[in-house]
């Protein structure tokens, strides 16, 4: 029986919700301070045009606005030293870092990779549920609906089928990829896009400029106005 009924119905508005394992119920009931957190988190965001216009660079200005609304929370990027003992052997076998991590829950942002990144992701929630680490896996990516979107302001082909999008994630769910973890998926469909206008994307390029300390490039920020999110 599915569990999705606990997503409120706004969330349901702008993002296409999914679930793999009762993960809502989980969450609810075991994780309620944590569920709260991601409902307050989805609820104040909106994909700004200007964000997609100026682009990003090895981590998209989209996935850090919403790693930063987290972080503001008392969630946190973890990294895991974990291994393996047989007799008297032991390898090292550490986990890929959580972008955010609160409680027994683990956030994942997916805004413009490669699609592998699905698998690592789900793997990482495999094995960190089977120690025990975390109860739930929460993914966050974009709807394909967003396409006409992107086309429309030219950036069409910086989106490509074969990045981290919601119908490329399902598949690699329903496959096993994460294992007996509870998993949740939440996709940024068109209703939560925001048109800011010409006054929002210079807002945006002033704030990047200000963010350039002495000595340090912006390229070491991670921003880039000609590249999109590989």
């Amino acid at each position: 029986m599915s569990t999705l009924h606990l997503v409120p119905p706004d969330i349901h508005d702008r993002f296409r919700v999914k679930e793999w394992r009762n993960a809502t119920g989980v969450l609810t009931t075991a994780c309620p301070d944590e569920w709260r957190d991601i409902l307050d988190v989805l609820r104040g965001f909106r994909l700004l045009k200007s964000e997609i216009v100026v682009g990003g660079g090895n981590r998209s200005l989209v996935s850090k606005r919403i790693d930063t609304a987290f972080y503001a929370k008392g969630w946190e990027e973890k990294g895991f030293a974990t291994s393996i003992i047989v007799d008297d052997r032991r390898v090292e076998s550490p986990t890929h870092a959580v972008d955010c991590l609160k409680g027994g829950v683990a956030v994942e942002m997916e805004w413009n990779n490669k699609d592998p990144f699905f698998d690592r992701d789900l793997n990482n929630f495999r094995l960190l549920f089977d120690l025990r680490a975390i109860q739930v896996g929460v993914i966050i990516t974009r709807s394909w609906e967003l396409q006409e979107i992107f086309k429309s302001l030219g950036k069409g082909a910086s989106y490509g089928k074969a990045t981290t999008h919601h119908e490329r994630l399902w598949p690699k769910i329903e496959g096993g990829g994460g294992g007996g973890c509870p998993v949740l998926t939440f996709a940024i469909r068109p209703a939560a896009y925001e048109d800011d206008g010409t006054a929002g994307l210079e807002a945006l390029k002033a704030r990047l400029a200000a963010e350039k300390a002495p000595g340090r490039a912006l390229q070491s920020l991670g921003f880039n106005f000609d590249e999109e999110d590989a």
